[in-house]
C-alpha cells in the first residue's frame, strides 16, 4: 500500500483502498481494520474543520511510525526514563542515568528517553545505541535528538505530545523518573493517574534522586500532605512508586516486580494475572486471605489460560484469576509485590518477556 511520506494521487488511493476492501476478509485483524477504515467515512461525512483533519492525519502518522518501529522490539521489555533535558553531564544526575541504563540494559532490557538532551542523552548514553530508543518531539528550542540516537531507526520524530506520549508509557515495562521540570512533573503525575486508574501497567515506577537529594522525596511529602492526608488519593496508593537515592535499590525494584509475576491483561470481568512460574495452593489461600478487600466477588484462583487466550504467547503461563474491582490498584500493586515472594523465580533469560 502506499506510504505515508508523501500525499498519494486520488488514482493511488483508490486503487490501494479497493486493494484493502478486497483483501480485508482474509486479514487476521480484519474487523479493527473495517472499524477504523469506518470511522474514518463516518468523520468524512460529517461537518469537521480543516484543522481537526491535519489533527488527525498527523496523529495516524505519529502512530505509524512508531507501531512500525517498535513491532520487530515487541517481545524484548523496556524501561522509560523521564528527566531533565537540561541535566549537564558533569552532575550527579547525569551520571546516575547513565549507570541506570547501563544497569537495566545489563539485565536484558532496551532503554527508551525522549531522544534530546540531558537525562535522556544520559540514558541513551548508558544503555548503548543498540539498546536504545528515542523519541524525539518537533520543539523550536532545546529537543534535537542527541548524538548518541541520531541517526539510528530507533529514533522516531513525533509532531504531537500526547501521541510521543501514548508510545513512552505503552511500549514500556518500568518507568524511571530523574529529577525534571514541567515536563518531568507532568510525565510524574500523569504516570501516576494512569497507574491509580488502571489505564497503565501494573508496571514499577521509580523516582530516583542524586545521592542524598530531596527532590523525590520533597515531592512525595507534598503528595501525602496534600493529597493523601486530606484523602484525595487512596492510603495504599503509594505503592504504585518507589523512591530512592540508590541505584542498586532503583534496578532491584524493577527486576524483583518480574520476579514471578508476568503481565495481566482482563477477559471480560476477570483480572487475569499470568505467571513465570506457579505458586503453591497454600500461597493462593494467603493471598484471598489478605486481599479479599479487592475482590467484587468469589475467590482468587489459580488457572490455565481461558479459551479467550487461546492465540495468546502466554499461552503456557500459569495464572491467577480474579474479579478485581478495578479502584484499589495501590492494593493490586502491593498484591503483586506479595506474589514476587512467593513461588521459584525463573531464570533470567536473554529476553526477559514474551507479551
Amino acid at each position: 500500500m502506499t506510504s505515508s511520506s508523501h500525499f498519494p494521487s486520488l488514482d493511488s488511493l483508490q486503487s490501494d483502498l479497493a486493494d484493502l476492501i478486497e483483501k480485508l476478509p482474509d486479514l487476521k485483524h480484519r474487523q479493527l481494520i473495517q472499524y477504523a477504515l469506518a470511522t474514518i467515512i463516518n468523520l468524512a461525512n460529517s461537518d469537521i474543520d480543516r484543522l481537526d483533519w491535519k489533527i488527525l492525519s498527523a496523529s495516524l502518522a505519529d502512530m505509524e511510525r512508531g507501531f512500525k518501529i517498535f513491532y520487530p522490539y515487541r517481545h524484548v521489555r523496556k524501561v522509560t526514563i523521564f528527566g531533565s533535558a537540561r541535566t549537564a553531564p558533569e552532575t550527579p544526575e547525569y551520571r546516575m542515568a547513565a549507570e541506570f541504563a547501563r544497569c537495566v540494559a545489563q539485565l536484558g532490557f532496551m532503554v527508551m528517553t525522549g531522544g534530546g538532551g540531558g537525562i535522556m542523552q544520559a540514558g541513551n548514553e548508558g544503555a548503548g545505541q543498540e539498546n536504545s530508543f528515542g523519541l524525539n518531539i518537533q520543539l523550536p528550542f532545546e529537543q534535537e535528538a542527541n548524538p548518541v540516537i541520531e541517526g539510528d531507526p530507533k529514533l522516531i520524530h513525533f509532531k504531537y505530545f500526547f501521541t510521543r506520549k501514548l508510545f513512552l508509557l505503552r511500549e514500556s515495562d518500568a518507568i524511571a523518573l530523574f529529577p525534571g521540570g514541567f515536563g518531568t512533573q507532568d510525565e510524574a503525575f500523569e504516570c501516576m493517574t494512569l497507574s491509580q486508574t488502571g489505564k497503565f501497567g501494573p508496571v514499577p515506577v521509580v523516582l530516583i534522586d542524586r545521592p542524598g537529594g530531596d527532590y523525590w522525596r520533597a515531592w512525595s511529602e507534598y503528595i501525602d500532605q496534600h493529597l493523601r492526608q486530606q484523602g484525595l488519593i487512596s492510603p495504599e496508593d503509594d505503592s504504585l512508586y518507589t523512591i530512592t537515592d540508590n541505584l542498586e535499590v532503583a534496578c532491584d525494584a524493577i527486576t524483583r516486580f518480574y520476579r514471578v509475576y508476568h503481565s495481566s491483561r482482563y477477559v471480560g470481568d476477570k483480572l487475569v494475572i499470568r505467571l513465570k512460574t506457579d505458586i503453591a495452593d497454600a500461597d493462593v489461600e494467603l493471598l484471598n486471605d489478605n486481599f479479599n478487600d479487592i475482590l467484587v466477588k468469589g475467590k482468587i484462583e489459580k488457572s490455565q489460560a481461558l479459551p479467550q487466550e487461546a492465540q495468546d504467547e502466554t499461552v503456557d503461563l500459569p495464572r491467577l484469576v480474579l474479579y478485581f474491582n478495578q479502584r484499589d490498584l495501590g492494593r493490586l500493586y502491593q498484591m503483586i509485590a506479595t506474589i514476587n515472594q512467593m513461588g521459584t523465580p525463573s531464570p533470567v533469560e536473554a529476553h526477559p518477556e514474551r507479551k
